[in-house]
């Protein structure tokens, strides 16, 4: 069964000013440790796939934790929504301490999709519940 279904749409130039302005400390608030990783190796290599990056992962994490009727709101947070990918490449969430326990206990599980072009990056997620 549907619990929800969240949709985000992200400009990257919103992204790139927050990097601008913040430096890695945004970066550091909205990525989980493993995303973390591959956004200092991106943007090492061409800054503005690191941008990219950075926005298509906020815009899953807004529209995951719309998608569960939450928002920015405990226990969801930033850091505790990661999205990762399966060796196939196809984009998926791990969920961490109290947003996995929270989850769990009501028997959910996410499906995501994320893509971006030059200006936008845009998420859409279902969540079912057993």
């Amino acid at each position: 069964m549907i619990f929800g279904v969240g949709t985000d749409i992200c400009e990257v130039g919103r992204i790139r000013a927050s990097l601008a302005r913040h430096g890695d400390r945004f970066a550091e608030r909205v990525l989980a440790e493993g995303e973390l990783a591959t956004w200092r190796q991106r943007s090492a290599r061409w800054p503005e796939r690191g941008v990219r990056y950075l926005a298509t992962r906020f815009s899953a994490k807004e529209a995951f934790s719309k998608a569960i009727g939450l928002g920015m709101r405990m226990p969801m947070t930033w850091r505790d929504c990661e999205v990762a990918s399966l060796p196939s490449g196809q984009p998926t969430l791990v969920l961490h301490r109290g947003l996995k326990d929270w989850c769990e206990a009501r028997g959910l599980t996410a499906h995501v999709s994320v893509t971006d072009e030059t200006d936008y990056a845009a998420s859409f997620v279902v969540v079912e519940q057993a």
